[in-house]
C-alpha cells in the first residue's frame, strides 16, 4: 500500500521532534528548571511558547490528556518555573538526547544541509487556525545544526497535529474518542496503557466506549464498525490532505534527498533509552 506524502514525512520528522518525550535526560533538565515531575515538564514545555496558559487551553489545545490530568501540572508550573525556563530545559534534552543517540552524526555536514532544508519547509507552512505550530514558530531558531533540525522537525510536528485536532473536531470525535477510535483502528497499544499515559479512569473510558457504541461507530466487541472505519479512516486522510501542500511544492529529488537523511537519523533514535514501537503517541517507525 502507498503511504501518502504527508505520512511518510511524518514518519521521518516526528521521531526527531518526539525524542524529548521518551529520553530518560528529560527529567534532570525539567528538574533542574524548577518544575516538579515529568508530566508537569511535559505539558510546562510543550505549551511554553504559548506563555503562560491556563490548563483549560492546555486541555482544548493538547485534545487528548483528561482535564484532571493537565490540571496537576498547569497552572502550578508557572509557579515554580517559567515558559522561558522550560523552553531552555526542553532544548537541552533534545541536545543531550540526540548527542547521545547520534554520536557525531550529530556535528555531521548531512545534520547540518538537513536543518537547513527542513527549516525552509517548516517556515513555508501557514499558521492560520494552528496555535501550537504559529506560537512555537515565534521563537528564535537554535544555532547548532542538530538543534536547528529539532526545532524545524518540531514545527512540522506541531503543524499537523494542529491540523489532527482540526480534522477529528470535523468528525465529531472528542479527545477520549480520538483515542478510543485509534486504539480500535490497531495502533499497537492497549487501553490500559493509553489511559496511564493520558489520565483517563476506566469507568470514564467505558463511558466513551458507550457513546461511540450508540453511534455505530464501535460494535458490541468494541471494534470499529464499517461506519467507524469510514470516520478514522476520514479523521487520517484530512490530516494529511491539510499537510500536503508544503512537500508537494519541493522538487521531488530534494524531497527524496531530504527523506533519505531524515530516515537514517531517525531510524538511529530507536534505542533502549530512545524511542520504541509501538508507543503512546502512535509514531510508527520510518517509512
Amino acid at each position: 500500500m502507498t503511504i501518502p506524502l504527508a505520512r511518510q514525512a511524518w514518519t521521518l520528522f516526528e521521531p526527531i521532534h518526539a525524542i524529548v518525550y521518551f529520553t530518560p535526560e528529560a527529567g534532570e533538565h525539567y528538574k533542574a528548571a524548577g518544575l516538579k515531575g515529568g508530566w508537569m515538564g511535559y505539558f510546562a514545555s510543550r505549551s511554553a511558547p504559548m506563555g503562560e496558559v491556563s490548563a483549560a487551553l492546555v486541555v482544548a489545545v493538547f485534545n487528548n490528556f483528561r482535564p484532571a490530568m493537565v490540571a496537576r501540572a498547569i497552572p502550578d508550573a508557572w509557579n515554580y518555573s517559567s515558559p522561558e525556563r522550560a523552553l531552555v530545559a526542553r532544548t537541552a534534552v533534545a541536545d543531550s538526547a540526540l548527542r547521545r543517540l547520534w554520536g557525531d552524526a550529530a556535528d555531521s555536514s548531512d545534520v547540518a544541509e538537513a536543518s537547513r532544508t527542513t527549516m525552509e519547509i517548516a517556515r513555508g507552512l501557514r499558521g492560520a487556525g494552528r496555535p501550537l505550530y504559529t506560537a512555537t514558530a515565534a521563537l528564535e531558531e537554535p544555532d547548532a545544526p542538530h538543534l536547528k533540525l529539532w526545532y524545524a522537525c518540531t514545527l512540522l510536528r506541531e503543524h499537523r497535529f494542529d491540523g489532527h485536532v482540526a480534522a477529528l473536531t470535523v468528525h465529531g470525535l472528542d479527545g477520549l474518542e480520538s483515542l478510543i477510535t485509534a486504539l480500535a483502528a490497531g495502533n499497537g497499544m492497549d487501553p490500559a496503557t493509553i489511559r496511564q499515559f493520558r489520565g483517563w479512569t476506566e469507568a470514564e473510558w467505558d463511558e466513551g466506549v458507550e457513546r461511540l457504541r450508540a453511534r455505530g461507530i464501535l460494535d458490541g466487541a468494541g471494534e470499529l464498525t464499517a461506519e467507524g472505519r469510514s470516520l478514522r479512516d476520514g479523521v487520517e486522510d484530512m490530516t494529511d490532505r491539510l499537510a500536503t501542500a508544503v512537500w508537494e511544492s519541493v522538487n521531488a529529488q530534494a524531497r527524496e534527498h531530504l527523506f533519505e537523511t531524515l530516515r537514517r537519523l531517525a531510524v538511529v533514535l530507536e534505542a533502549p533509552d530512545g524511542i520504541s514501537y509501538p508507543n503512546p503517541i502512535g509514531l510508527i517507525r520510518p517509512a
